[in-house]
């Protein structure tokens, strides 16, 4: 069981899937409009509402709560076999996600979320060297955990070449590429590959790799950070499908 919390974080899950949900904790005496639309949505897949103070709640979980917490069963991941269903379902559309080694459960529920507001189908992580879906993932990503799957592989390299077996381009990010993101297509079905936050993409992962690109760096700071650096592939391959849709 983990506690999810925060107003958006609570309500998704509530929304798309509330057998999940086993017990809210709410602070007693909040009646805003947007915690009533939560207790109402409980109220109707009946579950359970616990009336908690402020004290109680903060020592459930770390962080911003809004005052509403929900005890959830444990997300599941999806596996290699799901992924390749899922990428002969959207076909000549799919855009993928891959994040090599991201251990910072901050940084992976940015990417969900950056993820979820591109249009991505899956982000994949491999199984070792990466972080799963925690509570803390759950609350910065902001009700994306339960809307972008998240795909745990056992061998990544193996599953780049799969999908590039299916007709996907493998685009990987690295500080010593010769091109630039804009220089490079991304309006076909693509698979964006991004590092880890300290020693970025493994040479194996780095092998698998159609292309490689960099993002423009004007100042004196050498790279971003993974989930700020994600947001800005995902969305130059939005622009230009865009264009060309």
């Amino acid at each position: 069981m983990n506690w999810v919390f925060g107003i958006h974080a609570v309500h998704t899950i509530i929304k798309s899937s509330p057998q999940r949900v086993t017990e809210l904790q709410v602070q007693r005496g909040r009646e805003d409009a947007r915690l009533q639309k939560i207790l109402n949505l409980a109220k109707q897949h009946g579950i359970s509402i616990q009336w908690s103070t402020v004290k109680q709640l903060d020592a459930l979980v770390e962080g911003r709560h809004q005052g509403i917490i929900a005890l959830c069963k444990e997300g599941s991941t999806h596996d290699e076999t799901f992924l390749m269903e899922l990428v002969d379902k959207h076909a000549q559309n799919c855009f993928l996600l891959v994040l090599d080694g991201v251990t910072d459960p901050h940084n992976l529920g940015a990417c969900l979320r950056s993820a979820d507001a591109a249009g991505v189908q899956a982000l994949v992580v491999p199984k070792d060297s990466a972080v799963g879906l925690t509570p803390v993932v759950y609350k910065v990503a902001s009700g994306a955990a339960d809307t972008v799957p998240l795909v745990s592989v056992t061998n990544l390299a193996r599953t780049l070449q799969t999908l590039q077996q299916k007709g996907l381009w493998v685009v990987g990010t690295s500080d010593d590429a010769n091109k630039m993101l804009y220089d490079l297509d991304l309006t076909g079905p693509v698979v964006i590959v991004m590092g880890s936050e300290g020693s970025g993409m493994r040479q194996l992962t780095r092998n698998h790799c159609d292309f490689l690109c960099k993002l423009p760096m004007a100042g004196e700071v050498s790279s971003l950070n993974v989930s700020v650096a994600a947001g800005v592939c995902l969305f130059e391959a939005v622009r230009q499908r865009n264009i060309t849709s």
